[in-house]
């Protein structure tokens, strides 16, 4: 039987186990810091679109920045609902000056696997644990994965 689902067994015919506080406040600073990361990214990026394809372009970057600062926010309360201290700190920002769509949306697809990565860590710490941050982090899940999916067709090539 896998860890996971052992564990899951476990946690149904003894109750939950203890939930490791701290780490799951360290993962969820974690995905704060990459939300915010995010808004910052999204909001350059879309600065950062020519040509004729630019307005749907650049709003659906802008869509994705304030998509971030929610999720920020949503990690930030329950990092405060867990009794942690949110992290003033910011992901990564790494400037490539590559500046084309293409190149854009292959750092969006990036950026949205460290994000699902986060998150399913998150999962695996919590799941048969918490139920709020359970259903939080298969959520972000499904939204990080819907991202990398619309993703994939934004950089495909018709035809």
């Amino acid at each position: 039987m896998g860890k996971k689902k052992e564990k899951q067994r476990l946690a149904a015919r003894n109750g939950p186990a203890e939930l490791d506080t701290q780490r799951v406040v360290r993962v969820l600073n974690r995905i704060l810091e990459l939300e915010l990361a995010g808004v910052v990214r999204y909001m350059h990026y879309s600065f950062m679109i020519f040509g004729h394809h630019r307005i749907p372009i650049v709003k659906w970057l802008r869509d994705q920045s304030t998509e971030s600062m929610d999720h920020a926010t949503q990690a930030g309360e329950h990092v405060t609902n867990l009794g942690g201290h949110p992290s003033l700190q910011i992901g990564d920002l790494l400037e490539t000056h590559k500046h084309g769509v293409d190149e854009i949306l292959a750092e969006c697809l990036e950026h949205e696997g460290q994000g699902l990565d986060a998150y399913r860590e998150l999962l695996e710490l919590v799941a048969g644990q918490d139920v709020m941050l359970e259903e939080f982090a298969r959520a972000m899940i499904a939204a990080e994965q819907a991202h990398r999916f619309e993703i994939h067709k934004m950089m495909r090539r018709p035809g």
